[in-house]
């Protein structure tokens, strides 16, 4: 059974920095894809950055977040630098292994002075 444990989110001013962490654990499989996706209520869940063999960034947010992976650790990470208040949302972790894709709990990043 995979599981997926993020941490990281919480309260930030607006130009603030916070690094999210999503560890993956249970599958004795590789892991292939991983991104980040995030979500606002009443909207869909928008995908943030992807990364396996290269990075992909939604426009929004290139130039301020940064997505890496651990392999060691089977642990994704996402800097995310420059915050601002439309960044207000909770954030998913997302990974892909062996035909089938997993989601993390969710975590919530608020924006606010």
């Amino acid at each position: 059974q995979v599981q997926l444990v993020e941490s990281g989110g919480g309260l930030v001013q607006p130009g603030g920095s916070l690094r999210l962490s999503c560890t993956a654990s249970g599958s004795h499989f590789p892991i292939g894809i991983m991104a980040w996706y995030r979500q606002t209520p009443g909207k869909q869940r928008d995908l943030v950055a992807t990364i396996s063999s290269q990075t992909d960034y939604a426009d929004s947010v290139k130039g301020r977040f940064t997505i890496s992976v651990d392999n060691a650790k089977n642990t994704v990470y996402l800097q995310m630098n420059s915050l601002k208040p439309d960044d207000t949302a909770v954030y998913y972790c997302n990974v892909y292994i062996a035909g089938y894709y997993y989601w993390g709990q969710g975590t919530q990043v608020t924006v606010s002075s």
